[in-house]
């Protein structure tokens, strides 16, 4: 049964049938269409009240519970709810994982259409909390209200906000007062942060009218034990970055890497940006099977290194190596995987397009000592041709772990050329890699598909397939 509110529609007794893209729930409203529905548990009852209507669904929120899901458990996050970050902290973690398997199934068999062998187990995460090792905050002169705040007539004096981003909303930050996601000191660095920013005067950032001097926060944690702090101002005042820099380094001393940047830009990414060190040096290490890896503060790693670990084993363990062959690896990022399975490899080509990474890369192999690996600068569908390939050896095995958006046909096309004997996919988004795999299937069987568990509490899986060649 259905009824108008104000031109809002709210369906009763709907039942949560499943879960959706982007952790959204779904469920079907009497007319046949989908709805899809926030912050619910497959199994849930619930009253729906909509608030946008297309052709094919509608998009709602849950106003009255009728019915609890089996699946459902106590969110252990006070933010939980308002913030965007973790949405399935709701859901039993046994269910995460049941979701995130049949969402790579369901896109390999859907989007691909080929031949699949059966699936191995997802691989959960052994920390389903305080597992991501870098964190970036935001500073707000206007934080996120709540509704009972906004219909409050009381002053809610100080206005400023040190935490993430409402989703939908890129003026609006939610104050943080305990993030579950990255280990401590993180909570606390942030947390006297703010406090000291307040208690000095120190203005935070007035995103509408592009003013104010506190802008970002990024904490970048290792499994060494190593710290990188990096605040991001909006303009130069030496005296009061100072201020905050020299009150962080004697609050925090196992603060390893102290860094800032001054950003006048409209956006905030630092990419293009200057980054000055302040105290200590300018990375961190991390650790993975006696390899040291530097992490600076535009490094791409992994943001789960224990869980990246597992993921490198199995796509080293997917590519069988004996010692002799040559593998490539496609979108080396810095290198991390080329190196994890140097030991076991005759040589490792690896490709990458930014060109910080690719020094980095180099780095670090020269960091391990690591002499059989050799690293380019290039976008791949240029660079990955025949004088590329006769000049570094034709690859018996190639790893690529491309962005989410896939790989480019040409990439797929030289691959599809060369033919090694084996290519070991490693993807963020299983529905691109599907229209990949579809697109070699030709020369190429699907053998094995085993998805990872990277992000707990929320939607993402990564997947790792195995494709050998059809002789």
């Amino acid at each position: 049964m259905a009824r108008k509110i104000t031109n809002k529609i709210v369906f009763n007794h709907i039942k949560v049938l499943d879960a959706g893209a982007k952790g959204v729930s779904v469920a079907k409203a009497p007319d046949g269409k989908v709805i899809f529905i926030p912050n619910v548990v497959s199994g849930d009852v619930v009253d729906v009240q909509t608030f946008k209507k297309r052709k094919a669904y509608y998009e709602g929120k849950a106003v009255r519970f009728h019915e609890f899901s089996e699946h459902r458990i106590e969110p252990v996050c006070q933010h939980f709810g308002v913030c965007g970050g973790c949405k399935w902290q709701n859901m039993k973690y046994s269910q995460q994982l049941l979701y995130k398997q049949n969402e790579v199934k369901n896109h390999l068999q859907r989007i691909g259409k080929i031949e699949l062998p059966e699936f191995e187990d997802i691989l959960g995460s052994k920390e389903q909390f305080f597992y991501r090792n870098k964190m970036e905050f935001g500073f707000s002169n206007s934080r996120w209200l709540t509704e009972s705040e906004i219909e409050s007539t009381e002053d809610l004096g100080n206005r400023n906000a040190l935490g993430f981003h409402i989703p939908k909303m890129w003026d609006k930050i939610l104050d943080i007062t305990k993030c579950h996601l990255q280990q401590d000191p993180s909570n606390a660095i942030r947390n006297e942060i703010r406090d000291f920013a307040n208690e000095n005067n120190l203005e935070f950032f007035d995103p509408r009218n592009h003013e104010g001097l506190l802008r970002t926060l990024m904490i970048r944690t290792a499994s060494t034990g190593e710290i990188m702090v990096l605040i991001q101002f909006f303009k130069e005042n030496k005296e009061k970055r100072e201020l905050l820099l020299n009150f962080l380094a004697e609050r925090f001393p196992e603060i390893t890497s102290l860094q800032y940047v001054i950003n006048e830009k409209p956006n905030d990414t630092i990419y293009d940006q200057n980054v000055m060190l302040y105290k200590g040096r300018d990375y961190i290490l991390e650790e993975m099977e006696g390899l040291k890896f530097s992490i600076n503060a535009k490094s791409f790693y992994q943001t789960n290194s224990e869980q990246a670990y597992e993921l490198y084993k199995i796509t080293r363990d997917f590519a069988g190596l004996t010692g002799n062959e040559i593998v490539y690896d496609l979108y080396t990022g810095t290198g991390t995987i080329a190196q994890f399975v140097s030991r076991k490899a005759k040589k490792v080509v690896g490709v990458e397009a930014v060109p910080e990474a690719i020094a980095d890369a180099k780095e670090n192999a020269k960091r391990n000592e690591i002499t059989n690996c050799d690293f380019f600068v290039g976008d791949m569908k240029v660079v990955f041709n025949e004088n590329f390939i006769a000049q570094n050896g034709k690859p018996d095995v190639i790893i690529t772990d491309p962005p989410r958006d896939g790989m480019h046909k040409d990439v797929i096309e030289q691959i599809l050329k060369i033919a090694p004997e084996k290519v070991v996919y490693v993807s963020c988004n299983s529905a691109t890699q599907a229209r990949d795999l579809a697109l070699m299937d030709e020369k190429y069987k699907v053998t094995r598909v085993r998805p990872v568990d990277m992000f707990p509490q929320t939607h993402h899986v990564e997947n790792v397939v195995l494709l050998e060649r059809r002789d």
